[in-house]
């Protein structure tokens, strides 16, 4: 702090700038912001006060600028300086003396924020270090080696710290093999973080702490960029849990080493989320919970039950659930069969035996090999995070990667001849916002895949043993994969081709996995060695270390054992002929689970999404699934509740529906193509909990032998109101009625607007009751307002807003609300309420808003006007119009995968426009039902499927599925008489 202080008084404004950028930025938060603006106020005063123009021009244009988007009113006034004489002819700056009391008055503000700002926390002074701090660390270093060795002496001789300490055999035969050295740490490599993503838009942009740093010797400068990266605390782009590596197999660390902790009071704490201000950073869904150090849970949280047995016919290798449609079951076997379960139905819909998709197109190494022994393995299985795509690692050369269609209908995507040996691990990742499949093998490398083209864009080597599994995962922007080998080592990669950033030992020192918890805020590690001692660690990331060691592994494992997370709270793996379940706070062993018995000695384990269901292999050859209370509960809605479609309603509706919405949408379709037949289809509507992404049962149809051609598709019938559930949420503000609602994109909130114009949030509280803090009508939500008692009330036009046309959008990481009410569209903070902003005053008035996928300072504005207006909030511009329709717009919607904006109108008109030139592709107008008077035609909804080229359209008339890409529809339902909100 001296230093800056003496640079302030001394006027040395760039070196000030340069002194405290290396801190903080202006966007990070309002502190930071308030602490630039001053600097740079004072450099803009002290100009006008020498009467220099041209640098007071040059100060407002370049440094005061950035600051109009925020406060457009005192930027203005700011600038209007210019016209005077003498500043100080200003009211506010009247009092102002001169430039040395100036700048000392300016310090005692800057100081005052700089104490407040969160990111200088601990940063303003040294800290206290204990004597021989040093030497207490190399001591626990070598006390740490020393209990790895193999053989040690009881007095061991340790001439260096060049190499890490090994005692040798008692003959000498053997000399220590050189390692890594934990005190120099990894070899410095140049280079730099992957460019920062382009969601959280309004936030300033953090410094990205990576999750690595405490991994790495020397971790790679990071540039701010001009656009925000968004936090890590409020959501992400894309869906956290379908993109966690669940590992195949445990690594932990050795439940009898006791580490000596030295100073426990100096033991580095988990970094802060940055770039948010103190009243933003809050704990919602993203951060981690610690439960009480208990045993006392509820019997209901556990899976008991054994409620399907599923014969598979060969020895389950790996599974893994739909990331969306919970019952859902992938499953790879020891002789290279592929199966897809229901297991809601108990029907196995889909069986495919390995072969070759192109044996020509392989290498000669691989045809080589499957000439003198055809046997494979499947050694991994795996859904792509959004469902549409499941990848298969092999144990000879090849992974082949499959489309998903709904129900039985999979489809030939990719076959990758990618590695010389056994493919060990595949998983999926979203690095620069392109989905890519990592696999990694017996050939010592890892290699990064374009998951469309199967383009082979990196590889990775550097591991000294075949590779065992990967890890890939993102913390504030930085995407990076872990790697384990079979030699225990630990790496870790970025998409660049620098080398590796970290070389660390695996407890067990063999096959070992990664995995992080659903909200990707903790690292485990599950790991076998050799001699059968298994061990479950979770790591601190900023360290590089174990931080806990779960107890439990009492005998030598029989196989490699393997593990699972669920719900940010349990952890579970297969050993012993038993699921031994521990609590992620707690060391100790929390419950085994037997399932009837019948389990081998390391069964394969792996839970659904929604922590629900557990399958898990048996000794025969098949699969027990196990449902907690609400699994169970979910299963019984599912069972015996289907039926068979009439020919007659495959007549009605020709085209097969293509990865269905959601079940209304084809319980409405079912509905109508039944009374068209005569017959009345029940609807199918199965809301357990709150969690409708279980609904999706229909099936397409396709060509199969082994299926019955004659079914259409299949829906789930309520015929108990037990099976459904609701609740009403409490509001002590609402006087009006409620015009638009909405689900949080994290699934833990919903956010309503009413016909006053006035915003409602309600919460889900995270408790014993609700683990998740997901939206569920078990638990009632609680109308949450910040602190400050801050009302979200948009701007309306002579007080009128019961009859203004009310619209919102919600970023992707919930993080902000634009939305309008008749007047001016207002951009609030969903954290604190405040309005950030407001532009664009009628006329014409917004009608329908919604954010650009890849980059939420772009939003598409539908008006009354018919008009679709393209506005960057960054720089407060318009980039393009769009007119196309007649009518005012009444649905916006991006596909992120075909780029396009699809727009509906009143003019009941769809259109696509092209994202990169705002061109219109193609547009078709709505078949009007002949009779219905085109005067009460009503709004048109337009919504994207999750695999973001099918378009589900709602209309008054109609409801009806398109292809986006063409603009045909693939499934349509009409109706006499239809009202929607």
């Amino acid at each position: 702090m001296k230093y800056f202080e003496d640079e302030v008084i001394n006027g040395n404004w760039d070196e000030v700038e340069r002194y405290l950028g290396g801190f903080t930025k202006v966007d990070d938060n309002r502190y930071s912001m308030k602490i630039f603006f001053e600097i740079r106020k004072q450099k803009y005063l002290e100009a006008l006060d020498k009467h220099d123009r041209s640098k007071a021009v040059e100060i407002l244009v370049k440094d005061l600028k950035v600051f109009a988007s925020f406060n457009e009113e005192l930027f203005k006034e700011i600038t209007q300086l210019l016209t005077l004489e003498n500043f100080r002819e200003n009211e506010q700056l009247s009092k102002y003396g001169d430039t040395k009391s100036a700048r000392a008055i300016m310090l005692v503000e800057l100081k005052k924020l700089i104490e407040a700002n969160p990111l200088f926390r601990d940063k303003l002074q040294f800290p206290n270090l204990k004597s021989s701090r040093l030497r207490t660390l190399i001591n626990q270093s070598l006390n740490w080696q020393h209990q790895l060795c193999k053989n040690p002496r009881p007095n061991p001789d340790i001439k260096t710290l060049f190499v890490d300490h090994s005692c040798g055999q008692p003959n000498g035969a053997r000399a220590p093999s050189p390692a890594n050295n934990p005190l120099l740490g990894s070899i410095p490599k140049p280079g730099g973080f992957p460019q920062l993503g382009a969601h959280g838009p309004f936030q300033p942009a953090p410094t990205p702490v990576a999750p690595l740093a405490g991994w790495m010797s020397n971790p790679p400068a990071v540039t701010h960029p001009a656009v925000s990266g968004g936090a890590i605390g409020f959501g992400t782009p894309t869906n956290p849990a379908a993109m966690l590596k669940h590992p195949r197999t445990p690594s932990a660390a050795n439940p009898s080493m006791d580490y000596p902790s030295g100073d426990s009071d100096h033991v580095s704490k988990r970094p802060r989320p940055v770039g948010l201000s103190e009243e933003v950073n809050l704990p919602v869904n993203m951060m981690p919970v610690t439960y009480p150090q208990s045993h006392s849970y509820p019997q209901d949280d556990f899976h008991k039950a054994v409620a399907r047995t599923l014969s598979q016919g060969s020895a389950p290798m790996s599974m893994d659930f739909h990331p969306v449609q919970q019952t859902l079951l992938l499953v790879g076997t020891n002789v290279g069969d592929i199966g897809l379960w229901d297991v809601g139905t108990k029907e196995r819909l889909v069986v495919r035996n390995f072969k070759v998709w192109e044996l020509g197109k392989c290498s000669m190494a691989l045809q080589a090999a499957l000439v003198k022994d055809p046997t494979v393995s499947v050694n991994r299985i795996i859904w792509s995070p959004d469902g549409t795509l499941f990848g298969v690692a092999y144990s000879r050369h090849i992974v082949q990667i499959y489309s998903y269609h709904g129900g039985d209908d999979i489809r030939q995507h990719l076959e990758i001849d990618a590695h010389v040996g056994g493919v060990n691990d595949i998983a999926f990742a979203h690095p620069n916002k392109q989905l890519c499949i990592i696999t990694c093998g017996d050939d010592k490398t890892i290699k990064v895949w374009e998951a469309t083209s199967g383009t082979k864009q990196f590889t990775f080597e550097g591991h000294e043993a075949p590779v065992y599994s990967v890890c890939p995962h993102y913390k504030e922007n930085i995407q990076f994969i872990f790697s384990t080998a079979l030699d225990g080592k630990i790496k870790a990669w970025l998409y660049d081709n620098l080398g590796s950033r970290v070389d660390y030992d695996a407890p067990g020192h063999w096959c070992t996995t990664m995995a992080y918890s659903a909200d990707g805020s903790r690292l485990f590690s599950c790991g076998t060695s050799k001699d059968g001692e298994s061990h479950l660690v979770e790591w601190n990331e900023s360290e590089g270390a174990v931080k806990r060691t779960y107890q439990g592994f009492r005998k030598r494992s029989m196989g490699v054992v393997q593990f699972d997370t669920t719900r940010n709270r349990f952890l579970a793996a297969g050993d012993e002929f038993v699921i031994k379940i521990w609590d992620m706070d707690n060391t100790s062993l929390l419950t085994t689970i037997e399932a009837d018995g019948g389990l081998p000695a390391s069964p394969r384990i792996r839970f659904n999404k929604e922590g629900t269901l557990l399958a898990v292999s048996t000794v025969d050859n098949g699969i027990k699934v196990l449902a907690n209370a609400d699994g169970v509960r979910l299963l019984r809605t599912l069972e015996n509740r289907s039926f068979d479609a009439s020919r007659s309603a495959s007549e009605t509706v020709t085209k097969p529906l293509i990865n269905p919405l959601t079940a209304a949408a084809a319980a409405a379709a079912a509905a109508a193509a039944a009374t068209s037949s005569g017959t009345a289809a029940p609807s199918s509507i199965t809301a357990m909990n709150g969690d409708n992404r279980s609904m999706v049962d229909v099936k397409p149809r396709i060509a199969d032998e082994s299926m019955d051609k004659s079914k259409v598709w299949k829906l789930m019938e309520i015929t108990d109101t037990a099976q459904c559930r609701s609740l009403k949420l409490g509001d002590s503000i609402r006087t009006a009625k409620i015009s638009r609602l909405i689900y949080t994109n994290s699934g833990v909130a919903i956010l309503a607007l009413a016909s006053n114009a006035v915003h409602l949030l309600w919460k889900w509280p995270r408790n014993e009751r609700n683990s998740t803090g997901k939206a569920t009508a078990s638990v009632s939500p609680q109308l949450w307002q910040p602190p400050s008692g801050i009302l979200m009330t948009n701007d309306t036009i002579d007080n009128s807003p019961d009859e203004a046309v009310h619209c919102f959008a919600l970023s992707k990481n919930d993080s902000y609300v634009m939305s309008a009410s008749g007047g001016k569209i207002s951009l609030f903070n969903m954290m604190t309420f405040k309005t950030m902003t407001t532009f664009m005053p009628p006329p014409p008035a917004a009608t329908f808003l919604a954010f650009h996928p890849q980059d939420n300072n772009i939003i598409a504005i539908g008006m009354d006007d018919s008009t679709i207006q393209i506005y960057n909030v960054r720089i407060d511009e318009v980039k393009s119009k769009l007119r196309g329709h007649s009518k005012k717009i009444t649905g916006l919607a991006f596909s992120n995968v075909l780029n396009v904006l699809v727009s509906s109108g009143a003019d009941a008109q769809i259109c696509v426009w092209n994202t990169d030139g705002w061109e219109r592709q193609r547009s078709r107008f709505l078949q009007i039902p002949s009779g219905r008077p085109t005067s009460n035609i009503l709004d048109t909804r337009v919504q994207f499927h999750q695999d973001q080229q099918h378009c589900l359209v709602v209309h008054e008339t109609q409801i009806a599925i398109y292809d986006a890409s063409k603009l045909e529809p693939v499934k349509q339902v009409k109706f006499l008489s239809l009202s929607f909100d």
